[in-house]
């Protein structure tokens, strides 16, 4: 331990070097003195053991969060609220007055049979006629023409020469104004499953993939009015997604080094179907929120080799197991040997040289690994 800085009262505040990556104030132990001065603190990290074949520690990958990158930014009024709308029923005694008030119209100016015994004027419209008649059509144009029916899991997008006056969830006979122009949005939950798209991982092996996305309409008025297709916009952005987090993870398990330890500890790989789903469905839902999509879940259904790589790949791969297969026999081999030689010489049964315990060790491991060969063909 060496001297550390110096506190009030001429005691030095002596520091322990420990492996925890701090350093620990001696002060702070022991406290019979004046108060302390606080000691800043830097990290201190244990070297490692010179010669010991101890291999450094590797850093774990670290996989970009799904908020990485700005998101489009869409009209910030442009959010969907109810529209204004009437029961049907309006719309019918609105329609059945207008078609009354036309019919008497046309009846009083004498364009219908009149069948009275009272006198009645001469046949023909006047101003009063027409303007009745007029204003009668015009009530059961707006009556009968606004009556819609609304369904479920769909919603109504209105508009009113180019601007947005609400949306409609409703369902059942309604009466919405016949000057809105209508674009229906289903809201209901769907899922989409593409094609075999390409993709390469973090190695830059090229893959086919195949993902399933279940989603959902949140926004009926972004989804219509903030994206010309906001069905081809998802697709777009599934494939963009998808080449955005597999390439962020190996195909297969990460390489090991000679001494057998990962390059990269605990780092997932396309197998773990968990980790890459949550990846891709973060990414997803981040991509097409501004749009009013909602993105529940985004699987990979299907990740497997592209054709002109498969073979290649294949053959690797059954080179690595057959590989990891002959280290597995290797080490139960040359366990089983020293187990032996321990017994035998430890109760007494054999006195062996150096030579003598070479041949017999070569003898058992040559007998032991043929036996073991055997068993696994």
């Amino acid at each position: 331990m060496g001297a550390g800085l110096e506190a009030p009262g001429g005691r030095g505040a002596r520091l322990i070097h420990g492996e925890a990556t701090t350093e620990i104030p001696v002060h702070l132990l022991f406290r019979d003195g004046p108060d302390p001065v606080s000691v800043p603190l830097r990290p201190a990290v244990v070297g490692r053991r010179q010669g010991s074949g101890e291999l450094p520690r590797v850093p774990r990958r670290v996989v970009p969060r799904a908020d990485a990158r700005p998101v489009p930014v869409v009209d910030p009024d442009l959010v969907e609220r109810s529209g204004w709308i009437l029961p049907g029923a309006v719309g019918v005694l609105g329609g059945l007055a207008g078609a009354a008030g036309g019919a008497a119209s046309l009846w009083w100016g004498g364009l219908l049979p009149r069948i009275t015994v009272l006198p009645l004027p001469a046949a023909g419209l006047g101003p009063v006629q027409w303007a009745a008649v007029a204003g009668s059509g015009t009530l059961a144009l707006f009556g009968f023409g606004g009556l819609a029916r609304g369904r479920a899991g769909r919603a109504w997008v209105l508009t009113l020469f180019g601007r947005y006056r609400g949306t409609v969830r409703r369902t059942g006979l309604m009466w919405v104004n016949p000057l809105f122009l209508r674009r229906r949005v289903d809201v209901r939950l769907r899922h989409w499953r593409s094609e075999p798209l390409p993709a390469v991982d973090a190695n830059g092996v090229a893959l086919r993939v195949v993902v399933l996305v279940v989603w959902r309409v949140r926004d009926a008025a972004r989804a219509a009015l903030a994206v010309e297709d906001h069905q081809e916009y998802l697709r777009e952005n599934v494939e963009a997604a998808m080449a955005r987090v597999l390439s962020q993870f190996p195909a297969d398990a990460p390489p090991v080094t000679a001494g057998g330890t990962p390059i990269y500890e605990d780092a997932p790989t396309l197998r773990n179907a968990e980790a890459v789903g949550d990846a891709l469905t973060r990414r997803l839902a981040a991509d097409v929120a501004p749009v009013g999509i909602e993105v529940f879940s985004a699987q990979p259904t299907r990740i497997e080799y592209a054709p002109e790589v498969a073979a290649a790949m294949q053959r690797r791969r059954i080179a690595a197991l057959d590989a990891q297969h002959r280290d597995t026999v290797l080490t139960t081999v040359v366990d089983s040997v020293e187990d032996t030689v321990t017994r035998l010489t430890t109760r007494g049964l054999v006195e062996l040289d150096d030579y003598e315990r070479k041949a017999l060790v070569k003898d058992l491991t040559v007998a032991f690994y043929t036996g073991r060969k055997g068993d696994a063909s």
